[in-house]
């Protein structure tokens, strides 16, 4: 933006803003869109991983879950369907806590574009500033 030493009309100023914040917008929505196809793409990644983690754990855990029951049975002489009932309670607890900790993790909060929020409010405090020192009353030297 250039600054001359006339006074500007207020059709020019009215024409300049609009000019400004049309490239403005534009370039904040592209930018937008940039961070929130990176957000998504790195949300994709992370739940990718969460799937093919729980592919391989699952049946890991059946197998683990299986030598705690024998194990607790032929250990302590708890009969099968006690150590079952015991084992099977302690990990549906287990899974619950775990779940509802991943589904608060789970926010809108975390893809939405920040860094262009915060850079959208800069952009209308500066405007706001600009606005207020075109209306100020020059004084004669």
């Amino acid at each position: 933006m250039s600054v001359s030493n006339y006074p500007r009309s207020v059709p020019e100023i009215i024409s300049d803003l609009f000019s400004q914040l049309t490239t403005l917008l534009r370039k904040e929505t592209h930018l937008a869109r940039a961070e929130m196809s990176e957000n998504i793409v790195s949300l994709g990644r992370g739940l990718g991983l969460i799937v093919g983690g729980a592919v391989l754990l699952i049946p890991a855990l059946v197998i683990l879950l299986q030598a705690a029951v024998v194990g607790l049975t032929e250990g302590y002489g708890m009969p099968s369907y006690w150590s079952a009932l015991l084992v099977g309670g302690a990990v549906l607890i287990l899974g619950i806590i775990l779940l509802l900790v991943g589904i608060s993790r789970l926010k809108i909060e975390n893809i939405m574009p920040n860094k262009t929020v915060h850079q959208l409010q800069r952009d209308a405090s500066v405007a706001k500033q600009q606005v207020s020192h075109d209306h100020e009353p020059r004084r004669a030297a």
